[in-house]
């Protein structure tokens, strides 16, 4: 395999070289007509630096996928999206969906290293830290302009979370849409969704959009479980145990300096797993979660040379298990999570002289709600009520330094502070070359790390199979990586990048030897290293392809 993906190389860098010198000779801009230079464009990303910046100067690898591949691919979940960019995987338990990246994804984690935006709002909850991807999710995606993948650490702007990756979802603008619209789907398994949108952009400089959505599939009529393959349970089969439904209402208001958006859902899931120790065959055991937040942003660009962003937000995530447990005899479990915060953020980016380009925030949020429950419906047993609440603060600096006409040095540092678990400063480097117009090359360096959350932290069953670990501590990563960016001719571009990481306390659940019972500990350690490969052509009449392949190996140690 090694050989193989050193062929690959190879060719990869001869076909770059031989079609550069290629271009070289023989492109002149001036000679290019208006559609031409539109295929040449460089895409632009905002969430790798908090600004707006072409993507070959961002101190990360990045992955832009646009509206119109979302519709052009017929992509239905973020989920989809992201399973579409180079080196993220997607699997699911037929309840929840689960992110994949670089050689690392447990389906347990609901998604913690990821950190979900949503037009830079926030979207992991304060009880299970979840990123929601599939059906799951807070946001229909054909709200969705643009999603910006920002690989590798970014705690030094983002703090907890920002492990793997920053997924950064932009919405359209009331502008997008010019009036009213109406979509309708039906699919096989008996799946229908219906959408309801408005949007315009008004005299005064006001835009509105407004949407709402509907969705509901019977999912697999019949599935097989090997697991299960006995006459008493049915021969393995799970019959109409797969249904899914979801409602959610979205919309975004800007005028001026202000931008307020605010969004909700509502999802019921059935779970034909029987995860859990649940009843197999059984429809009473399903999982519900509602989401609801607002977001009002304020800024404005002073004398266009210092930036102010200020944001204040909250949050309400709300999670119900309906249980049918064979425990024996058959019992009713009900389990919840309820989290509430708010919080806020204050950003400055400045340009004191023309080669430095400098970025000051503060951050604070307050979990004021972080509570969990379990208890037996009949008869009535209460199994965990647990109530808690946290806060962390964090400051962030970051400055992008043109040491030469082509040569960029991004230095950012970000301090953190929970009343809970204490200090963590998490530091990035990015040395950026472009030699020539079409090529550039990236040295990455970041750490980052993760709080413990509430699940993890506070969770115990009564003894029953899971008790609570509140000596946890944050985990960590050291991430080093070199990218190649080559643009190829009027059409294609191509990319090139090596990575390694070390993850250090990496939280696992084990079995305590002592009780047989489950319980969360700062217990591993994970090294890898892997090549990603990206080849992307674009041309004026629509065409598009696309070809990536990710090398990666990790071992846990």
């Amino acid at each position: 395999m090694r050989k193989l993906i050193k062929f690959l190389l190879v060719i990869v860098l001869l076909i770059v070289s031989v079609t550069a010198q290629a271009a070289g000779a023989s492109a002149d801009l001036t000679q290019l007509d208006l559609e031409q230079l539109l295929e040449l464009e460089v895409v632009t990303v905002y969430g790798a630096s908090k600004f707006e910046q072409k993507v070959t100067e961002a101190p990360a690898s990045i992955s832009i996928v646009s509206d119109d591949e979302i519709k052009k691919y017929g992509y239905r979940t973020i989920a989809d999206i992201l399973k579409s960019v180079k080196g993220f995987y997607i699997t699911t338990d037929r309840n929840y969906t689960f992110i994949g990246v670089r050689g690392f994804g447990r389906p347990s984690d609901y998604n913690t290293r990821i950190l979900l935006l949503v037009d830079g709002h926030r979207l992991n909850d304060n009880i299970f830290d979840g990123a929601f991807v599939g059906t799951e999710s807070v946001l229909d995606v054909d709200l969705i302009d643009r999603v910006e993948v920002i690989r590798g650490p970014s705690s030094s702007l983002y703090g907890t979370n920002a492990f793997f990756a920053v997924v950064n979802v932009i919405t359209k603008r009331g502008k997008d849409l010019k009036g009213m619209e109406i979509s309708g789907e039906a699919g096989s398994l008996k799946t229908y969704k219906g959408r309801l949108n408005y949007g315009n952009k008004f005299q005064n400089g006001m835009e509105l959009l407004i949407s709402g959505s509907a969705y509901d599939s019977q999912g697999k009529g019949r599935l097989f479980y090997k697991e299960f393959n006995d006459p008493a349970t049915n021969n393995g089969i799970a019959e109409n145990t797969d249904g899914d439904k979801y409602e959610s209402f979205f919309t975004k208001l800007s005028f001026h300096d202000f931008t307020l958006h605010s969004g909700y859902s509502y999802r019921e899931k059935r779970i034909p797993t029987a995860s859990y120790g649940t009843v197999f065959n059984s429809s009473g055991t399903y999982t519900v979660d509602e989401w609801r937040y607002i977001d009002l942003k304020y800024e404005h660009d002073f004398s266009k040379k210092i930036d102010v962003m200020a944001r204040l937000y909250y949050d309400r995530y709300y999670y119900f298990g309906d249980y049918l447990i064979n425990r024996p005899p058959v019992t009713q479990n009900k389990d919840s999570a309820t989290g509430e915060w708010w919080g806020g953020e204050l950003k400055f980016a400045a340009k004191p002289v023309k080669t430095h380009k400098l970025i000051l925030g503060f951050e604070y949020r307050d979990n004021l709600t972080q509570d969990q429950g379990n208890y037996d419906e009949s008869p009535y047993s209460s199994i965990l009520n647990y109530s808690t609440e946290s806060n962390n603060r964090g400051v962030y600096l970051q400055d992008e330094i043109s040491i030469i006409k082509d040569l960029i040095l991004n230095l950012g540092l970000r301090y953190d502070y929970s009343n809970v678990f204490g200090e963590n400063t998490s530091p990035r480097l990015a040395l950026i070359y472009s030699p020539l117009k079409k090529t550039t090359f990236k040295l990455l360096y970041g750490a980052a790390f993760r709080y413990p959350n509430a699940y993890e932290l506070y969770y115990d069953d009564g003894g029953t199979t899971q008790k609570a670990n509140t000596n946890l501590k944050a985990e960590e990563i050291q991430t080093y990586e070199a990218v190649y960016e080559q643009y190829l001719g009027e059409h294609f571009r191509s990319s090139v990048s090596y990575f390694q990481y070390n993850i250090n306390d990496l939280i696992s659940q084990e079995t305590d030897p002592a009780d047989g019972l489950l319980v969360f500990r700062n217990v591993e350690e994970i090294k890898a290293k892997g090549t990603e490969l990206e080849m992307e052509g674009v041309w004026a009449n629509g065409l598009q392809v696309q070809a990536s392949y990710t090398y990666q190996e990790t071992e846990n140690n």
